[in-house]
């Protein structure tokens, strides 16, 4: 008897569908997909118990005669291309044929549609993929796909679901996602009679990303454009102080389809570079257009995959539109002027600025930090040995002074090692320091990186270095403390040569900058605002964290109730 033998269709179906139909949110994607692609402008969705009882997905779209109906389901029938050359022409959301062969494998399928030159439409149903029934119905134009009991045939899939509530959440993700860059469609979501989302229909993408990320977030969106060897590129970047702690507010899209790419997600953090923290997401919305046909889309069947052609290009042309886009704008957000007469309970103080200061200066309806520096804040003191305390026209200004310490010796390294001028220190009695096996190998193979950042490290036998220069600027290092951060990041693969001077460059500056808890002179402090005040990115320290931040007369007052 042959051990070897060729599987049914409908196994071999079920097996397909797993590619695709992952969970009911899979199947929200696919469907709306095609909704999109049929040229609807308003889309429907409605679902219960997290998509595991039913998903019904209505649109206005072209809709499918009978013999469509009959094609649609079967493996690889798709109205989007012809020949295998088709795929590099590629510009609708569906075309691989099988995503409506793989739901219905794995539920029980309904689709009622109706064209618009036909009287009535037609219902058709299967079970399993097995065909029930077709016939004439009642029917507007466009179609309707009702999904009920998915994995109704496959328990072992179905016990894999997750919570309802987890469910639905992921089909909320799937939904916004999808709405974002097709905002002259309306969406609605209905969890039975329950709506979860709405999208009105409208041309400003804007309006989609302020339902997602919110109103204050999206009040605030950088909207940014560039255009680059036939890519084309549109942003919208929240500022940094804005970031999460997971990614799931990166909104990417290649020719109108939402891709989850690591590539694009690290070139759009290394966009923002040091304003963020380690392990800390920005919120942003990007959009590429680009020549289909230097687009791979067809690299996994849920079709969020993709491979550019020149990813590199892609990759810089990203880094380089944030960047820009961040450095052109206000380092902080806009703030409207208040009129504190109307809202104080009792009479405003002298230092308090009327609703006549405000309106006759156009400058004071902004508040931005860099215009608080530039003015020479008065210090007024130093709270925990740590923070800075200086009286600005609008309020309080709080430095952090270890970040913002931080910021300034990693600018004054970066510029002297781009400038060929590191002066270095030698020392008369060398430090003798004991390294890993690891560390040494490092040591050993990296001697000339060391030597570029005015690092002198001699072998003196098994795993004993002696130290004998550091640059002159760091003057508060401890090298048994500091070495084995720098060794480890010298010997990290893969590193590009400027990814590689940031983060060593981060390093030395962390470990010589002035620590939190120690007792500045006001000399001091004013000679840390003096240097802050000439440097170009002064408000986040190297490793992403706020420098300073500060308080409003006006939150002060409402802080002790003197303001309604």
């Amino acid at each position: 008897m042959n051990r070897i033998r060729i599987l049914s269709e409908e196994v071999a179906c079920q097996i397909a569908a797993g590619e695709v139909v992952e969970r009911p949110a899979s199947v929200v994607r696919e469907l709306l997909d095609n909704s999109i692609d049929s040229g609807a402008d308003r889309i429907l969705v409605r679902i219960e118990k997290g998509g595991k009882k039913l998903i019904k997905i209505s649109d206005n779209g072209i809709g499918m005669g009978r013999d469509d109906l009959l094609l649609c389901v079967e493996r690889h029938a798709t109205s989007k291309i012809r020949i295998a050359g088709d795929l590099d022409q590629v510009k609708t959301l569906g075309f691989r044929g099988e995503a409506l062969s793989s739901i219905a494998a794995v539920s029980r399928m309904q689709i009622i549609s109706k064209t618009k030159d036909q009287l009535g439409g037609y219902r058709f149903k299967l079970n399993g993929s097995k065909l029930i029934s077709i016939e004439e119905a009642g029917a507007s134009i466009g179609t309707t796909v009702e999904i009920k009991d998915l994995f109704f045939n496959i328990p072992a899939r179905r016990k894999f679901l997750r919570a309802i509530k987890t469910e639905t959440d992921h089909i909320i993700d799937i939904v916004s996602r999808l709405a974002i860059p097709f905002s002259g469609i309306d969406f609605k979501l209905y969890d039975q009679k329950k709506m979860l989302l709405n999208f009105p229909a409208s041309d400003n993408p804007a309006l989609r990303l302020a339902a997602i990320m919110g109103s204050t977030v999206a009040g605030l969106l950088i909207h940014c454009q560039n255009e680059l060897d036939g890519l084309s590129i549109t942003a919208y970047l929240a500022p940094w102080e804005f970031d999460r702690g997971k990614g799931d507010h990166i909104f990417v899209y290649v020719n109108g389809r939402n891709i989850r790419d690591r590539i694009i997600t690290r070139a759009v953090i290394d966009g923002y570079g040091q304003r963020l923290m380690k392990g800390r997401y920005p919120q942003v919305a990007i959009f590429l257009e680009i020549d289909p046909s230097t687009v791979d889309v067809n690299i996994h069947p849920a079709k969020q995959e993709i491979r550019f052609h020149n990813s590199n290009m892609v990759f810089q042309a990203i880094v380089n539109t944030i960047n820009s886009a961040l450095k052109q704008s206000a380092s902080f957000p806009d703030r409207p002027a208040i009129d504190f007469s109307s809202f104080v309970s009792e009479p405003a103080v002298d230092y308090i600025p009327t609703s006549k200061d405000i309106s006759s200066d156009k400058e004071t309806e902004s508040w931005h930090a860099l215009e608080m520096l530039r003015t020479i804040p008065k210090i007024i003191g130093q709270l925990g040995n740590s923070y800075i305390l200086c009286q600005v026209k609008e309020g309080l200004l709080i430095i952090d002074q270890h970040a913002a310490h931080e910021r300034i010796v990693y600018e004054q390294l970066k510029k002297r090692i781009n400038e060929g001028k590191l002066e270095v220190q030698h020392f008369l009695i060398p430090h003798r320091l004991e390294l890993t096996l690891k560390e040494a190998g490092i040591v050993l193979a990296k001697k000339e990186e060391f030597a570029h950042f005015g690092i002198e490290l001699d072998h003196f036998g098994g795993n004993t270095f002696l130290l004998r220069s550091l640059p002159t600027l760091l003057k508060n290092i401890k090298p048994d403390k500091f070495l084995p951060e720098i060794i480890m990041e010298l010997g990290k693969k893969n590193l590009s040569a400027e990814l590689l001077l940031e983060r060593v460059l981060s390093t030395m500056a962390c470990h010589n900058a002035i620590r939190s808890g120690v007792s500045l002179t006001r000399e001091e402090s004013e000679k840390m605002l003096y240097q802050l005040q000439e440097l170009e990115l002064f408000t986040n320290c190297p490793h992403g964290r706020p420098v300073l931040r500060y308080i409003t007369y006006y939150e002060i007052e409402k802080m002790f109730k003197r303001v309604l």
